[in-house]
């Protein structure tokens, strides 16, 4: 598929010394020395807790959030550092990690500020496909799981060249109520939306606040609900049927629209079911 790339040299070591230390930049451009391969790891995100898994790394990842659900054994198996936005430093400092992997998007800068202090974070800034395969083959680099990377992201790859074209819904995705917020342009999820033939209403970048009579006067063919952050029910559809009746209404699985990780391949299927 045109437009997307498998960079096999992506977070290629610029350094490897005798004493295996690993120097590389992460995808905000910050340098970043690693014990090579790294055996205390902790991840604060849980898109990228479940790739660490499916890279096999179930004996070094020591530390996860309470938001990374996937795998499920993990929440007893694996010790809690708090959430995605609020971390618990004194675990952390007790768990003594050689590398903590964040996101630019789902943590939270003074947190991560704090830890880079004292221990080596690797930071993820995605917001399309070709930057998520970026992400896994530079984790697997560092990690010293290339080989499974390689062909986790291949496998990736040809699932999203595999969507042909689609006749294209003019869509609003919504992830919050009270107020309603909407995946706008520069998001991950309006890659993923505009792979699967909707057409995303929504001009602002980012994550704009909306009010119901904004949504109302966008006139969407579909409306995407999202189980993830806000976990929309069946209840809510109603009170869009009433005002937009020639609406499509769906409740859909927000982790198959905004995880880039190894649900990636997970997901093309649901994706092309939608």
């Amino acid at each position: 598929m045109e437009g997307l790339k498998l960079n096999r040299r992506s977070g290629e070591n610029i350094e490897n010394s005798m004493n295996k230390l690993l120097r590389v930049r992460d995808q905000m451009g910050k340098e970043v020395i690693i014990s090579f391969p790294p055996q205390r790891i902790i991840s604060l995100v849980p898109s990228q807790t479940e790739l660490l898994y499916d890279l096999g790394l179930e004996d070094r990842v020591v530390g996860i959030t309470k938001f990374c659900v996937h795998p499920k054994a993990w929440q007893q198996s694996k010790a809690i550092v708090g959430g995605t936005k609020q971390f618990k430093f004194d675990v952390i400092d007790l768990l003594k990690p050689d590398l903590i992997i964040g996101n630019k998007e789902e943590n939270y800068k003074e947190g991560i500020d704090q830890l880079s202090a004292k221990y080596p974070v690797w930071m993820s800034d995605i917001a399309s496909i070709d930057q998520a395969l970026d992400m896994i083959l530079a984790l697997g680099n560092i990690t010293d799981e290339r080989v499974k990377a390689i062909s986790l992201s291949e496998r990736i790859k040809e699932g999203f060249a595999s969507f042909g074209y689609k006749k294209r819904k003019k869509t609003i995705y919504l992830i919050w109520k009270a107020p309603y917020m909407a995946a706008g342009r520069g998001t991950f999820i309006d890659e993923i939306m505009d792979f699967s033939g909707f057409e995303n209403v929504i001009e602002a970048p980012r994550y704009p606040e909306l009010i119901f009579d904004q949504i109302v006067n966008l006139a969407p063919e579909v409306i995407l609900l999202s189980s993830e952050p806000y976990p929309f029910k069946e209840k809510h559809i109603e009170e869009f049927r009433t005002a937009l009746p020639n609406s499509e209404i769906k409740l859909v699985d927000g982790e198959m629209f905004s995880w880039y990780g190894s649900r990636m391949l997970r997901a093309v299927d649901y994706l092309k079911a939608l």
